[in-house]
């Protein structure tokens, strides 16, 4: 039985098992379509670094998405995220330039792993979170322009939770998102982080990156016009997922170097219930 390009989106987004997946459940089906099909496609971009070990592979791999868009947006896409994504672009407003720059992110990955400072972090953020958190309040039905800095703002949060949620995965990969200035400020050696040692030093900057963290979840949340909090509701569903998941780690004490800190599924799907029903976190 051969698969529908809706199925394969489908599947891909239910696979991820992601915090973005529960707050889809709740959108009315033409909205649930479109942000199943983009965050496909943004899973198969961002996998092509994760899986592919060889760079010149993964580099290849990069450049036939960004032809693959180009193809699409001229009335020929080939794969199954791009057939089920094209008859929504239009109604949304997603644009050639969203999806180039989510992959440019992504290529920025094969060639850097290490940020200067946080300017340079965010400019990586801004690609491949800020962007995904544009297109995705376009899609959820966001009314004002202002919404758009709000969304740019909670991205860069979400992603900030992901570096602190994943400096031990990543390290093991030799990529550390944690910028070389911070690192200094903290007095904490790239090594002992990449050989998972635990220190006050390093606690001290996990302690720093995490309140930094909930200021930009304090002002996304600021930056919402009322007039849009009821479409952004999924935003605020993953919100309130993401930022449950940082007190987790703080509770923890940041022990996030030799493990990965989750949140369940039921959790999940409870955290985003509450704030579809109760419209609070």
């Amino acid at each position: 039985m051969s698969t529908t390009p809706q199925d394969y989106v489908q599947q891909k987004a239910a696979a991820s098992g992601s915090s973005f997946y529960y707050a889809f459940l709740f959108l009315p089906a033409p909205r649930r379509a479109a942000i199943t099909a983009f965050y496909a496609f943004c899973r198969e971009v961002d996998d092509v670094v994760d899986e592919v070990s060889d760079p010149g592979v993964a580099a290849t791999k990069l450049a036939w998405w960004q032809s693959e868009v180009g193809r699409a947006y001229s009335g020929q896409p080939t794969h199954p995220a791009m057939q089920a994504l094209m008859p929504h672009v239009a109604e949304y407003g997603i644009e050639a330039r969203h999806l180039l720059a989510v992959i440019e992110g992504c290529q920025m990955d094969l060639t850097q792993s290490r940020y200067l400072d946080f300017a340079a972090l965010q400019r990586y953020c801004h690609l491949v979170a800020g962007i995904v958190g544009e297109v995705s309040a376009k899609i959820f039905g966001q009314s004002l322009p202002q919404t758009t800095e709000y969304a740019h703002t909670l991205g860069l949060a979400f992603q900030l939770t992901n570096i602190i949620r994943d400096v031990g995965e990543d390290a093991r990969r030799d990529r550390i998102y944690l910028p070389v200035s911070e690192l200094q400020k903290f007095d904490v050696k790239a090594h002992e982080v990449v050989s998972g040692v635990y220190s006050d030093r390093f606690l001290a900057l996990m302690k720093f990156q995490t309140e930094r963290a909930h200021a930009l979840y304090d002002k996304a949340l600021a930056l919402l016009p009322d007039q849009d909090r009821r479409s952004q509701k999924p935003g605020l569903m993953m919100a309130s997922i993401y930022r449950t998941l940082l007190r987790e780690i703080e509770v923890d004490n940041f022990q996030v170097l030799h493990q990965r800190i989750a949140l369940t599924p039921l959790r999940k799907l409870w955290l985003a219930w509450k704030m579809q029903a109760l419209g609070r976190f």
